[in-house]
């Protein structure tokens, strides 16, 4: 989880349907890349590892190529929970540069969510199904408690292929990145929309209203659960959760409109939260096929060495289930 020494608890309420776009300031979005860029942590260093990451405009594209080796020292791995181990990839990820609301939101299924500014991505999913049993319909949270993946203080872990990648708030690039009273911008969703982590704007089309700590709409069910593996709704299982429109400050995506200091006409942007779902589970976008995953697929699979898995549904309560 996120230090919660980091966090502040004011919230505030926003009520958003269709984002509107402004391209980012190319200063300061640059100014993020070049920062990442120069700096590679003494860990990689001694390793003889630099962590790569290379973007560029193409065609109306945003090119992201990295080696995927993180900008902070990660956990140990190999570990207990899980057996592999950290080495050099090969990513390519394309994106638009003007990304545009779809008609209808699209769950997050198969591949990754998006990309990390050091160019480590983002994976939501567990490969992980009670009993074993992907059949069941239910399958575990990574950040929930019920199965130990391995993760290390960053919400992260490695897949067989050697790839680093994160299930939550990437704590150690937040650290980095994090400036005083100013969203922090972490990454670009598979859709080409930002993401930014934990805070925004008490007031999102007011760049100088304090910040405050964004909360997702996501809740826990009440009662016990109907079936598979019983017991009270406690956020072990993507199923323990649904979506409850007004509950908080963010939409079924966990993003909102508002202006950031990249986008300063205004921009939809997703926000990594500290609780679920942590990673959006859903785009208000299109997601490009770059970030798309398959067996044997040149950005990996799932962390702890298991067939890659299908789409999983999203939690009960999300539109159109």
């Amino acid at each position: 989880m996120f230090p919660s020494s980091l966090l502040r608890s004011r919230r505030c309420h926003h009520d958003r349907l269709l984002p509107t776009l402004g391209r980012p300031s190319r200063l300061a979005l640059g100014l993020l890349i070049v920062g990442l860029s120069l700096s590679t942590p003494a860990w990689a260093q001694r390793q003889a590892i630099r962590s790569e990451v290379n973007v560029k405009e193409e065609r109306g594209k945003r090119i992201i190529e990295s080696n995927g080796i993180p900008d902070h020292r990660p956990g140990q791995f190999p570990n207990r929970g899980n057996p592999n181990t950290i080495t050099a990839q090969r990513h390519r990820f394309e994106l638009p540069l003007e990304p545009e609301a779809a008609r209808r939101v699209t769950p997050f299924e198969l591949g990754l969510f998006g990309v990390a500014l050091n160019g480590v991505p983002f994976d939501p999913g567990a490969a992980e199904f009670w009993n074993r049993d992907r059949r069941s319909g239910w399958q575990y949270e990574a950040l929930g408690g019920g199965v130990n993946l391995g993760l290390d203080e960053h919400n992260a872990h490695v897949q067989p292929t050697g790839a680093y990648h994160y299930h939550g708030i990437p704590t150690g690039l937040v650290q980095r990145l994090r400036r005083p009273d100013s969203m922090t911008m972490v990454g670009y969703a598979a859709d080409g929309f930002p993401i930014y982590a934990v805070w925004g704007y008490r007031d999102a089309d007011d760049p100088d209203s304090p910040l405050i700590e964004l909360k997702s709409s996501y809740q826990l069910k009440e009662g016990m659960r109907n079936g598979g593996p019983r017991g009270r709704h406690d956020g072990t299982f993507v199923q323990d959760w649904e979506y409850v429109a007004g509950s908080g400050d963010l939409d079924e995506c966990n993003g909102r409109t508002g202006v950031t200091p990249e986008y300063p006409q205004g921009t939809y942007y997703y926000v990594l939260t500290d609780r679920f779902p942590f990673i959006p589970r859903a785009f208000r976008g299109t997601p490009d096929a770059s970030f798309m995953r398959g067996p044997g697929g040149p950005n990996g699979g799932p962390g702890r060495g298991r067939p890659p898995r299908p789409g999983f549904p999203p939690p009960p309560g999300f539109p159109g289930r």
